[in-house]
């Protein structure tokens, strides 16, 4: 004989998103913005690979690592946006219980991904600026292919730990998840079970990889600094600097995010705040990033102009 727990987790095929509480004639316009974000997105994301593919000028290891965050910011986004505009407009907003583990296991993986992404690229930064005269010995191509592939895997682990943990819970028959995503905190509180272990896990997880990922960035930093404030010239202190301040403006986005969702106290938390952070990271920053890049890095810009023309791995200089 079941239990009527375990009655109540065999009958439970599938979650219902409880997605953004907005007044239903607004839902057209949330459909619209969002739309247009992610189609940015895409566009400007691919672009920015196409562009550095295409200009032999961008073949070096800050620009590998540019590509593979683009790449990383369009699945990012379309694990999350497309299936959030089917919901905005259906009243239907179910989704099966594999689709649910599927979201959450793509969501969990891409997010660690992108934290360790961006620290490996405070590392390149540190090379670049403080031991410029073994750069090109220390940052091989094979080394920034082991980098990123080692990024995804890890990512990739701790989310399969995230998922496997989540999933054997048993969940009672409540099954609006009080978010537009399947993510792992609105699913702990469907739980009828004790979800300590899964607590305890997220925050190991958060420790190994973002935190780990944000000390490796403070101190990365902390010795770029220290070097520029050895150039005795301001025009190459801020030249130096410019290399530098696209990746720092993402970093304090992102975790700027991260850390708000996270580590608030419990008496700030509330459903919406929880939303608003979550489409701060999964759409508005994917979207942002290659803005970012191209407004603030003027080797970017001057490829744009010279795309036509530049043949030449040799035609421009990069700022190491």
């Amino acid at each position: 004989m079941l239990s009527s727990e375990e009655v109540n987790k065999t009958l439970l095929t599938d979650f219902i998103l409880a997605g953004f509480a907005v007044d239903p004639d607004l839902q057209p316009l949330l459909f619209i913005v969002f739309s247009a974000m992610y189609l940015i997105t895409i566009l400007g994301n691919g672009s920015f690979i196409l562009l550095i593919r295409l200009n032999p000028c961008l073949h070096t290891p800050m620009y590998f690592f540019l590509t593979a965050l683009s790449l990383l910011d369009i699945c990012y986004s379309s694990v999350v946006v497309p299936n959030t505009l089917v919901n905005i407009l259906n009243k239907d907003r179910s989704i099966t219980l594999i689709g649910c583990a599927a979201q959450l296991f793509l969501f969990s993986a891409l997010g660690s991904t992108e934290c360790l992404l961006l620290s490996v690229m405070a590392l390149d930064r540190y090379v670049a600026i403080c031991r410029p005269l073994h750069y090109t010995t220390i940052m091989t191509g094979g080394i920034c292919i082991q980098l990123v592939a080692a990024s995804f895997a890890l990512g990739i682990a701790q989310s399969l730990l995230q998922v496997s943990l989540t999933f054997r819970l048993i969940f009672c028959q409540a099954r609006v998840v009080d978010h537009f995503i399947c993510d792992v905190r609105p699913l702990l509180k469907l739980s009828c079970t004790d979800t300590f272990i899964n607590e305890a896990v997220i925050f190991l997880c958060a420790a190994m990889v973002g935190g780990t990922s944000l000390v490796t960035i403070l101190m990365s930093y902390t010795y770029i600094i220290s070097a520029l404030l050895k150039i005795p010239s301001v025009a190459g202190r801020q030249r130096t600097f410019s290399t530098c301040a696209s990746h720092l403006t993402c970093v304090i986005l992102f975790y700027g995010a991260v850390l708000f969702m996270y580590l608030r106290p419990p008496s700030l938390y509330s459903p919406e705040s929880e939303r608003a952070a979550s489409v701060l990271y999964t759409v508005v920053i994917p979207m942002s990033n290659p803005l970012i890049y191209s407004l603030r890095n003027q080797e970017v810009k001057e490829s744009l102009k010279k795309i036509r023309f530049c043949r030449n791995p040799l035609c421009c200089s990069m700022n190491e």
